[in-house]
């Protein structure tokens, strides 16, 4: 991806008004990608978005550069990632586009786009959409310019589309769930799915203004869904993000069931009822009790890069279909194109309806192992992890641990940083060898 002008692992994003998010750059992007996506079938295309103020304006750029293009185009308007990605391929769309920034604040946006069978676009088209930037945009003549229509049903195909997801001999009556959609796509679509799915459901984050998207609420701030499950004593709480593809869950004792534990509970009850295909893939960044729990069930487990594109890669590459980071994506490609929260959630709850067990007694299969993290600068041009102390310092950390841990060095992907990462079963073992591994990384900077 390094070479790369605009395209991230997950689409472009940006601080709202700077740089690449802003109009001009925006509608001469719709252009660029409907010049590429032109005359190859319905020469539609559709557009959704988060809660964002932003997303009005970027819509509208989008809109009008791809009407340039010759490109028809379908608003969904507010809606989960996910659910662009479905809608995608059910109306046999040349492309969905996304204008999200996930979990970030409300004053950054981003541009993602999926191709008609639902996945993140081919690397190719990527850049094939990068070199159309730099030529000179021109406009189709006036009666090849593309039409803008508002579907005005997207809501509600959606939800049918996640109840399927859940089985139709099981019922959610009797289940007391909160549900936290951080003010974000996910607010007119999750609690209707749990209640029309029979579960009495307690709604927060489910009032978006434009700016309070994530703001103290949502699957990157756990503490509005926890206290919310002790106060009304639910079973259980949902947390989503901003765009619906993460999601975390809290028990009905407030313990927070995080991306790595949800995978293991899919992975269970797809393997105890047959399934499984294959094995789970997670990422290096995966804990290390992930690992050990599916072992013990016999499930191969593989890890990827950090992101859910390389967790994506590496499921399609094998033929598997659940994989999934402890940050709350989580991947069921039996089930889903994309990481999808309402469903990861669905597939939750039909394995605690089939085991009869509540969301603390399923995740207690899996033991988390104590995680140290440091962050380490230094300085530019030197090289910490080709230097033979860190070396040296992390073969001892290893030598120490055996099988009972692990050690993890990487260089951050945006600033001098090295990421010290230390598991074992013991947390004062991954405390002491991580501060000692950063010891010697903060050694080549003095």
């Amino acid at each position: 991806m390094s070479d790369r002008k605009y395209f991230g692992t997950d689409g472009i994003r940006g601080k709202v008004g700077e740089n690449i998010i802003n109009p001009e750059f925006v509608m001469k992007l719709g252009w660029a990608a409907g010049k590429v996506l032109a005359g190859h079938g319905t020469n539609k295309v559709l557009i959704g978005k988060d809660t964002r103020i932003s997303g009005y304006m970027l819509e509208s750029a989008l809109e009008a550069g791809l009407s340039a293009a010759g490109i028809n185009i379908g608003l969904l308007g507010p809606m989960p990632t996910p659910a662009i990605a479905y809608l995608t391929k059910t109306f046999r769309s040349e492309a969905g586009i996304v204008i999200s920034a996930s979990h970030n604040p409300y004053y950054d946006n981003g541009i993602k786009f999926f191709s008609a069978d639902g996945m993140k676009l081919d690397d190719a088209i990527e850049m094939a959409i990068e070199e159309q930037m730099d030529k000179p945009m021109k406009c189709v003549a006036s009666d090849k310019l593309g039409k803008a229509v508002r579907i005005s049903d997207a809501a509600g195909r959606y939800i049918e589309f996640c109840k399927g997801n859940f089985p139709s001999t099981l019922s959610l009556k009797g289940l007391k769930i909160v549900v936290d959609c951080a003010n974000g796509a996910t607010y007119h679509i999750a609690p209707n799915v749990l209640s029309e799915l029979g579960a009495e459901v307690i709604e927060i984050g489910t009032e978006p203004d434009g700016l309070n998207i994530n703001r103290k609420v949502g699957a990157t701030s756990m503490k509005a869904v926890t206290e919310s499950v002790i106060k009304n004593k639910a079973d259980l709480g949902f947390a989503l993000d901003g765009d619906g593809d993460r999601l975390m869950l809290v028990d009905h004792k407030g313990n927070v069931i995080d991306g790595d534990q949800i995978v293991y509970i899919i992975a269970r009850d797809a393997l105890k009822n047959r399934r499984l295909i294959g094995g789970v893939v997670g990422t290096v960044m995966s804990n290390l009790g992930l690992e050990v729990a599916l072992g013990t069930l016999g499930v191969p487990f593989l890890r990827s890069k950090v992101g859910d594109r390389y967790v994506m890669e590496l499921l399609k590459k094998k033929g598997w279909s659940i994989g999934g980071e402890g940050s709350g994506h989580v991947l069921n490609l039996a089930a889903a194109s994309t990481g999808d929260g309402i469903v990861a959630g669905l597939q939750v709850l039909a394995a605690m309806l089939h085991a009869d067990m509540t969301l603390n007694e399923l995740s207690r299969g899996m033991i988390k192992y104590p995680q140290t993290l440091i962050n380490v600068r230094f300085c530019e041009g030197t090289k910490p992890l080709e230097e033979k102390s860190v070396k040296q310092a992390v073969i001892e950390a290893e030598k120490n641990l055996r099988d009972r841990g692990r050690v993890l060095l990487r260089k951050s992907g945006t600033e001098p940083l090295v990421r010290v990462m230390v598991e074992a079963n013991d947390a004062q073992d991954s405390s002491t060898w991580a501060e000692h591994i950063a010891d010697a990384v903060r050694k080549i900077s003095d």
